[in-house]
């Protein structure tokens, strides 16, 4: 029996991406033989695709409910409950499923019998990274938040010489050195401004100079007599808990800050206090990417961009779904290479001893089969 993929219109209005898009489809069709794209009718609007540019690739164009009678389903965001009860035992759904965000998809896909591949719990392995959407999005994220940091600043990112004088470049501040951090620092410098780096790891120093950026080194003085491995840990923790006020100073010369400290499931850490904030020159700009986990900065709202002693405070959700294009694109292609690791004889059969699969594995056999993601449930559970 031929494998069939759904790829279903996503329904948060705010979304434009799409989980495949007809390139791409086109080559998975060619991987495998008797392969059935299903594609909901103006699944690709959002990202500019046409529904003739899929029929062009070989998809086939339907409603909604075939395209999730599929045997597989691919989504950008997790579906909403009404779908997933619509899904049937040995079905497959890979997408981000903001797993610890939102426990009960989880728990309503196992109920189904669903197996649920998440795209955030791939494993950060090597011969993983063509699989690693997360990566493709922050990098995407770190790009389009120094565009929006540049576009609200009442200043030029470079430096300017004119006849009426010269014009010195904007100090941006990037907060966090992950994959979000180093894009946003490289496109601050594309842009002409004078950029400084900062993260709670030393190694990533390298990184950040690599780009042409300045690491911001934060000095920690504690007395302390246990030997140096006990030292560095407290070390490490001190410096954490004075984040904020030793980043002050730093925060006050900064005309753009640009915050990606975040751990998914978990609150982010504050980085930018109040006072912070008010000692900030008027019309600073601070983006702040950390904003759906509450934020690096005590004045963000989530999705929201406020005004806090004259500086913009901007806490956008989803920068990838601006960038919608490249933002399919490159989210396609890690779909697609979970998709073909786990192809076997024309059948979507993924080996859960292997740990690209073993890790992905949000629901298999009736069951969460995360940890975490249980342990998030339990307390529902026992509460029942």
């Amino acid at each position: 029996m031929a494998l069939s993929i759904g790829v279903p219109c996503e329904t948060d209005p705010d979304e434009t991406r799409v989980a495949l898009v007809p390139d791409v489809a086109d080559r998975l069709l060619a991987t495998a033989e008797g392969l059935e794209i299903r594609v909901e009718e103006g699944a690709g609007r959002g990202a500019y695709y046409a529904d003739a540019d899929y029929e062009a690739a070989g998809c086939t164009v339907v409603d909604r409910a075939t395209a999730l009678e599929a045997d597989l389903v691919t989504t950008v965001a997790p579906l909403p409950l009404d779908d997933i009860a619509t899904l049937g035992e040995g079905q497959g759904v890979i997408g981000f499923l903001r797993p610890l965000e939102q426990p009960e998809t989880a728990q309503a896909l196992a109920e189904r019998g669903v197996t649920a591949l998440a795209m955030e719990l791939v494993p950060r392995i090597s011969r993983a990274q063509k699989l690693d959407a997360l990566s493709a999005m922050s990098s995407i994220g770190g790009y389009r938040a120094a565009l929006r940091a540049a576009e609200r600043l009442p200043k030029f990112f470079p430096l300017l010489t004119t006849a009426a004088g010269t014009v010195r470049p904007a100090r941006v501040l990037v907060l966090g050195a992950g994959v979000a951090g180093l894009q946003a620092i490289a496109t601050a410098k594309r842009l002409g401004a004078k950029v400084f780096g900062y993260d709670i790891r030393e190694p990533t120093r390298e990184e950040v100079e690599s780009l042409g950026a300045s690491f911001v080194d934060l000095e920690v003085d504690i007395e302390a007599d246990q030997d140096e491995s006990g030292y560095a840990e407290e070390l490490e923790k001190e410096k954490q808990e004075r984040q904020p006020e030793l980043l002050q100073p730093h925060l006050a010369k900064a005309d753009v800050v640009i915050s990606t400290a975040l751990i998914p499931g978990r609150p982010a850490p504050l980085l930018i206090n109040e006072n912070a904030v008010e000692a900030m020159d008027p019309g600073s700009v601070i983006v702040d990417l950390a904003a759906p986990n509450g934020g690096n900065c005590a004045y963000t709202e989530t999705g929201e961009e406020v005004v806090a002693h004259d500086v913009q405070i901007l806490g956008p959700t989803n920068l990838p779904a601006e960038m919608p294009v490249h933002a399919s694109e490159l989210y396609a292609k890690t779909v697609t290479a979970l998709i073909e690791e786990g192809l076997a004889e024309g059948a979507f059969a993924p080996d859960f001893e292997d740990q690209i699969f073993a890790e992905s594995c949000l629901t298999r056999e009736g069951k969460v089969q995360n940890e975490r993601v249980r342990g998030l449930l339990e307390p529902e559970e026992k509460d029942a």
